[in-house]
């Protein structure tokens, strides 16, 4: 964990939202050497009262112009249902305010634009809060992909799947910015961008929930030599990793790994056995036997305390100290190319 320098001040922190991600995000700063809470921003006075006192945050306020206004605040974190992302972003960005922005940073490609030049404009930093990019395991996979541990990628098959019975929450309101591509499906389509970049074809299925939303979303796509399939879903619970298959092997984020913390590495010998086969399956004795040590299969553990939003908290730190504007790992760019592949598949 990156230490803060001698005689740095504190670097505080503002919420946007009382929710449950914020306050996982309020808990995980504490890990992070030289964060600090500053205050709490909700629009009901005693909603924000309760979090800021549940969390030991010094104020709370509930008029967002008078929260921005606060010159002890070095940065906020944006945690409201996703319609409200891009005006509190905007707003905060032209307080300037840095902006980490829960994921889907934005329903659209274009309202992304939007964040990226304002950002740009008034050279105030933004990003959105794809916390799995940052994590250890997940940063430790970049690297071996770079250094040619499994060759050329050839194939990216990933599900994450969580069951909801439909109803009247955000996660089915169409207006509240609901439906599983933009609840689950943008983890899997951040890191297959990150690795391959925008793709040249997007083929896309979707199965429609009573209330208009996406249930269920089902991506391929289509690279010069390589091929990605994504499912998400609220219709069932699923396996909930991650696969990169290469041309002399294939590395695997284990479950689930939207916050993974075990890594596992296949050689061309075990992609081709049955018993260690990285695309079974995961029934319960699939993953009994996933966790035994076989020829061609090795897995390495990065643990880390907390949920781990504090290392994505680590990165928009040191960003801001240095003057950037945007965060090398997760570029405004690849968070509207997301949602392009989104589009298309709703298209």
């Amino acid at each position: 964990m990156a230490q803060q320098a001698a005689g740095q001040p504190p670097f505080t922190w503002g919420i946007v939202g009382t929710g449950t991600i914020a306050a996982r995000f309020a808990r995980d700063l504490a890990l992070v050497d030289g964060a600090a809470l500053g205050a709490v921003h909700s629009r009901s006075e005693q909603k924000g009262r309760d979090f800021a006192q549940a969390l030991a945050i010094p104020r709370s306020c509930h008029e967002l112009d008078r929260f921005l206004a606060d010159p002890a605040l070095d940065a906020v974190y944006i945690a409201t249902p996703n319609h409200l992302h891009v005006p509190q972003a905007l707003a905060a960005i032209a307080a300037g305010k840095p902006a980490l922005i829960e994921k889907p940073i934005a329903l659209t490609a274009t309202e992304v634009g939007a964040i990226a030049e304002v950002s740009r404009k008034h050279g105030v930093f933004a990003m959105e809060a794809m916390w799995t990019r940052f994590l250890p395991a997940v940063a430790a996979a970049r690297r071996q992909i770079a250094d040619g541990r499994i060759g050329t990628i050839r194939r990216i098959d990933a599900e994450l799947a969580y069951r909801r019975e439909p109803d009247d929450s955000r996660f089915f309101d169409p207006a509240l910015g609901g439906g599983a591509a933009l609840d689950l499906g943008v983890y899997a389509l951040s890191l297959t961008l990150q690795l391959l970049g925008p793709p040249e074809r997007v083929e896309a299925g979707q199965v429609k929930a009573s209330s208009g939303v996406d249930l269920r979303s089902d991506f391929r796509l289509h690279y010069p030599g390589a091929v990605a399939e994504l499912s998400c879903g609220f219709d069932r619970d699923g396996g909930n990793r991650f696969l990169i298959e290469g041309s002399a092997g294939a590395l695997r984020l284990e479950a689930p790994f939207l916050k993974a913390k075990r890594l596992t590495h296949y050689t061309p010998t075990a992609l081709a056995s049955p018993l260690s086969a990285p695309r079974a399956s995961a029934s319960f004795a699939r993953k009994l036997l996933d966790r035994l040590p076989l020829p061609g299969r090795h897995q390495e553990q990065y643990d880390f305390p907390g949920e781990g939003l504090q290392f994505q908290a680590m990165a928009v730190m040191e960003a801001v100290r240095a003057g950037a504007w945007e965060c090398e790992t997760m570029p405004l760019a690849e968070s509207a190319a997301v949602l392009r592949v989104i589009g298309a598949a709703r298209a």
